[in-house]
């Protein structure tokens, strides 16, 4: 069964029209998580948090490190437009997703968390899955079943178990549902990084733990949080037509 976290996440998609050809940061996110690379090919990032106050962003938490895809940086599928005929973002290619993607859900191994009221939060078990395979209908999905895993299929959805970086995680919308591609990446988080950011991931953008609790608490989903992602020289093309931060 689809969660309750996305079916709102959902909700939110589909009420948001989109004009590829001008557009600019939703007008009800007044929360954003910006996110810089060197290049397309880096696989470090530097993340701020702003908050829109009287009409302006602010910067609320100083800047910090972390880590992306171990190939760096594609377009991914999220809210903003992509340039025709661009590459985009496939399950497997070591990369993180670029563009702009609503956040939201928690899932983590604590029974509770620091987190704004808003935020939907899940302590995994055994029976939490998060659906990697492109041929499923529930790709890109967190699934919970009723049993334990049996099948070899539901043991690898399994959401990881006992791995210190998965311990908590923010869910990125990248290629969510209902308009999920097959194949075009899944499982995209906010998660804690490896061998104290020594690692690059798959494709998620890691940090710090204390910096992970920090962002957590801060999103209010009722601000509509999002992630703007992009190579430095990107995120200065766009800053102004897309209203960036």
């Amino acid at each position: 069964m689809m969660s309750g976290v996305i079916r709102r996440l959902l909700a939110i998609l589909i009420s948001t029209t989109l004009a590829a050809a001008a557009f600019e940061l939703p007008a009800k996110s007044s929360q954003c998580v910006v996110g810089t690379a060197k290049n397309w090919d880096t696989s470090n990032v530097t993340l701020k948090a702003f908050e829109k106050r009287d009409g302006k962003w602010v910067q609320v938490l100083a800047p910090w490190q972390g880590r992306l895809g171990r190939d760096g940086l594609v377009w991914g599928l999220g809210i903003s437009p992509r340039p025709q005929g661009a590459r985009i973002k496939t399950e497997g290619d070591w990369r993180a997703p670029a563009g702009v993607f609503y956040i939201g859900g928690a899932w983590g191994y604590d029974a509770q968390i620091k987190k704004n009221p808003r935020l939907a939060y899940r302590q995994v078990t055994a029976r939490d899955l998060w659906v990697e395979d492109g041929s499923s209908p529930s790709y890109n999905q967190h699934v919970v079943l009723d049993h334990d895993p049996v099948t070899a299929w539901e043991k690898k959805q399994q959401m990881k178990q006992g791995d210190y970086p998965h311990s908590l995680k923010l869910f990125i919308a990248h290629n969510a549902p209902p308009k999920a591609s097959p194949g075009a990446g899944s499982a995209i988080f906010f998660h804690i990084w490896r061998g104290g950011g020594s690692k690059p991931t798959a494709g998620c953008t890691t940090m710090e733990e204390a910096k992970l609790r920090e962002l957590v608490a801060w999103i209010d989903p009722s601000k509509q949080p999002v992630y703007v992602l992009l190579p430095d020289a990107d995120y200065a093309a766009k800053k102004a037509e897309w209203k960036l931060p």
